[in-house]
């Protein structure tokens, strides 16, 4: 077992949108998504998406400018066989050729933060519910993420000692506080669904050691709002 594993956060929403100046609603995402890559990265963590455009791209953006990034912090989990087919912030690159499918193994992060999205998201959402994985939602990004936050999304027992439900945040450092606080207490992982219950069990003691502070760097990424 890696003793440095570092926590990854995946990130879902709209993947397809217009440039953000054209579209208000869609450049208040962009920004939403832009500053949630840079501070997860801020805080030590890697970030991993679908790795097309939209959401995905501004968060892997906002990731690479953080002072904190390296190499390997944007992970990429694409539909198609083709590597070309990720986004050009994308360092790690893995085509699945799985199509919608992927959908599950974007969501089997320990933690899945959404800003807006469609039925796609809510697809990565409703899986990520049943893996017993901490949810985050934008309640203020419109679509499905503004829809479910705070919301229970079905009645399973999935963590019945306490008020489990998908966790409704407006900016990047909610999110992280929701993190801090609420990660330990996700302690189980997927099992099965027996009789269409999903069934969790213990997960192992996380070997996550918290974020590796790199110092500040002076340069300045000149392309991240193309």
């Amino acid at each position: 077992m890696c003793k440095n594993r570092r926590l990854i956060v995946s990130v879902i929403g709209n993947a397809a949108s217009p440039q953000p100046e054209i579209d208000e609603m869609q450049k208040v995402k962009w920004e939403l998504a832009f500053e949630l890559g840079k501070t997860l990265v801020d805080h030590g963590c890697r970030v991993l998406s679908g790795g097309g455009r939209g959401i995905m791209r501004a968060t892997f953006a906002g990731a690479h400018a953080s002072k904190n990034y390296r190499e390997g912090d944007t992970i990429a989990i694409c539909p198609s066989y083709g590597f070309e087919t990720a986004n050009d912030f994308a360092d790690i690159v893995i085509p699945t050729g799985a199509d919608l499918a992927r959908n599950v193994i974007v969501a089997n992060s320990e933690v899945v933060i959404a800003i807006g999205g469609g039925a796609g998201t809510l697809n990565e959402i409703s899986a990520a519910w049943k893996l017993g994985r901490l949810i985050i939602a934008y309640k203020n990004a419109g679509d499905w993420s503004e829809k479910l936050a705070n919301v229970k999304l079905d009645d399973a027992p999935r963590y019945p000692e306490f008020d489990d439900k998908i966790w409704g945040v407006t900016n990047a450092e909610q999110a992280w506080e929701v993190i801090e606080k609420m990660l330990p207490k996700y302690n189980r992982v997927f099992d099965r669904i027996p009789y269409g219950v999903p069934k969790l069990k213990e997960k192992m003691q996380t070997n996550w050691v918290g974020p590796v502070i790199i110092p500040d760097d002076p340069s300045i990424i000149e392309r991240i709002k193309d």
